[in-house]
């Protein structure tokens, strides 16, 4: 039997260039499933992202959906990509392992918590502030910096990754720190400055965008504390959930983030094409 994808569409192009086409995937010509491709809206055309990649029930279980990955990487790579991603919903054990089997690299994960009524305190000698103007200009050079190179260590070309770092600050934070649904904090223990916490407040769901223990403080628990003070801030906004994105290989922030109660949503998955 041979596993094929056809089109249900013409190919779809963007003014911005961006590509898109939806398929199906067929076994001798019958429908067994269904493909979405596009390039990627971050990284631009050189990206392809598979989306909603799903083999119906009966199928399962025969190579279908490794087949169909395979086949859509080949119209990636005809589209001209040097990369393609792929997000896996948390759950779905089975599309992990096959990506992972077909050569696709975790890179982050999104992870989510249900928050309590009652904002947790800080332990005893710890307090956020506000950022303030004078930290905000070094802070913002820090994380550029940081953030790039996070991409950068998980396989995002340098080019790519600073201007992604550049994008994603200015649109998060067109006004620095006067803009609205973002609050930058300072992390004090006894008067020493151990740590910083961004987190925005733009959505029905609260999300950490960056959280850093100072270098000379970790180890001390100082990374817990962060995260009650989001969660604290989060609760007084009125917000439900929290969540955040954590890289791969980020050990001891996973095992802190499971500590506290997150569990995982989505899987990041990336591939290059050679």
């Amino acid at each position: 039997m041979t596993t094929t994808l056809r089109p249900t569409e013409p190919l779809q192009r963007a003014a911005d260039g961006a590509l898109s086409r939806h398929f199906r995937v067929c076994v001798n010509s019958r429908p067994v499933g269904a493909v979405h491709l596009s390039t990627h809206p971050v990284f631009g055309p050189s990206v392809a992202r598979i989306e909603d990649l799903r083999i119906e029930e009966p199928d399962r279980g025969r190579g279908r959906g490794a087949v169909a990955a395979l086949a859509a990487e080949e119209v990636a790579r005809g589209w001209g990509c040097k990369r393609v991603e792929i997000l896996v919903p948390a759950g779905a054990g089975g599309a992990l392992r096959l990506a992972t089997a077909l050569g696709y690299v975790h890179r982050n994960r999104g992870m989510e918590k249900p928050l309590h009524d009652t904002p947790p305190a800080l332990p005893a000698g710890s307090r956020g502030r506000p950022m303030t103007e004078a930290e905000y200009g070094p802070w913002l050079e820090h994380a550029l910096v940081d953030y790039a190179q996070s991409w950068i260590d998980r396989g995002v070309p340098e080019g790519e990754a600073r201007a992604k770092s550049e994008r994603d600050h200015a649109t998060e934070l067109p006004e620095g720190l006067a803009t609205g649904n973002m609050l930058i904090s300072v992390l004090e223990h006894e008067g020493d400055r151990v740590g910083t916490l961004w987190l925005s407040l733009a959505g029905e769901t609260a999300f950490v965008l960056d959280v850093e223990t100072a270098e000379h403080a970790r180890g001390r628990g100082h990374g817990r504390s962060l995260m009650l003070l989001a969660e604290a801030q989060a609760i007084t906004a009125g917000k439900r959930v929290l969540g955040l994105n954590v890289f791969a290989g980020s050990t001891p922030a996973e095992r802190l983030y499971e500590s506290l109660g997150y569990a995982p949503t989505s899987y990041t998955m990336y591939k290059n094409l050679l």
